[in-house]
């Protein structure tokens, strides 16, 4: 038996649907009643913060995959940001792993961010980086990473953390959907001048490297940086979401990148010029290595599901 928190997210649902059909049987641990895909045991935990029981959640567990987090939003209204992520990312994911090896579980698959090597830079990053996280939600999945590493050293249980770039496909919300919007409403940018390197991946490709964490004995104990394996500017990504489209390319005008980064310092949005200008790809050379493992769906294939999910939902 699997059992996967935040079951119905993004990652969640399609990965709970993806073990099923891989012969896996499947718990979904949600924090409150929702659908999930057919086959699929569901049970009701709540808050996943220190104080969750998962006693009864975890009985016949073998495998436990990590999803559930408190996410990083760009305005937070808590007094103290940090200290709230760290009741979800770093207590609960604490007591989570400490009640599974109690249980018996074999192993812990952790969804961790890239977001732990830092915040981006000019070279790929690798396992091998000392982690530099700046924002609440990079600091705590460090920290959550550190404490699955204790609770492994100290009880024997296998985990295998997961570092992964921004996330695709359908129902993606945010900075990709958001630029989708752009490229489906012929809002022009100035950002053909852009010439940066940004890892994604899609949803497809990370279920499938998440399956392979399940059962690869050698995965146990170790750190993946994953990616789709092909880094993309901002221009390009957009110009093949326009293509997935049905249109020959992106409405784009040259634009001195350093002006926008300017212009974002004067307007206070730093860090929303960033992710679109800035570089941050990561190396998974350590995941086609040590697992034998290769995406296997195109960026092509993948942006084709998306821009259907995204007319379907949208025009």
């Amino acid at each position: 038996m699997i059992l996967v928190t935040g079951a119905d997210g993004f990652i969640g649902e399609r990965l709970c649907n993806e073990l099923h059909k891989r012969g896996h049987s499947v718990r979904g641990a949600l924090w409150q009643s929702a659908p999930l895909p057919d086959g699929c045991e569901s049970i009701v935990v709540g808050d996943i913060s220190g104080d969750a029981d998962w006693s009864a959640v975890l009985c016949d567990v073998d495998v436990v995959i990590h999803l559930a987090a408190r996410v990083h939003v760009m305005e937070d209204g808590a007094d103290d940001p940090l200290a709230e992520f760290r009741k979800v990312n770093v207590v609960g994911t604490e007591r989570l792993a400490r009640s599974a090896a109690a249980s018996g579980v074999k192993r812990i698959v952790f969804m961790s961010s890239v977001k732990v090597n830092g915040e981006g830079r000019q070279t790929p990053y690798t396992e091998n980086d000392t982690p530099a996280p700046s924002s609440p939600y990079g600091i705590t999945k460090y920290e959550a990473e550190n404490v699955l590493r204790k609770v492994t050293t100290e009880t024997g249980l296998q985990s295998v953390i997961i570092r992964a770039p921004l996330v695709y496909g359908p129902r993606v919300k945010a900075n990709f959907l958001e630029l989708a919007d752009y490229v489906y409403k012929k809002i022009p940018l100035p950002l053909a001048s852009v010439n940066n390197s940004r890892s994604f991946i899609s949803l497809t490709n990370l279920c499938d490297f998440i399956a392979k964490c399940v059962v690869r004995e050698n995965a146990a104990n170790e750190t993946f940086l994953v990616s789709d394996n092909r880094d993309l500017s901002t221009p390009a990504l957009m110009n093949m979401i326009a293509k997935a489209f049905g249109r020959k390319r992106a409405l784009l005008f040259p634009f001195p990148a350093g002006m926008l980064t300017m212009a974002g310092r004067i307007l206070g949005l730093n860090e929303q010029v960033s992710r679109v200008i800035g570089s941050f790809s990561v190396d998974c050379a350590k995941a086609r290595n040590m697992l034998q493992w290769m995406p296997p769906s195109s960026v092509e294939e993948e942006l084709e599901k998306f821009v259907s999910w995204y007319t379907t939902r949208f025009v």
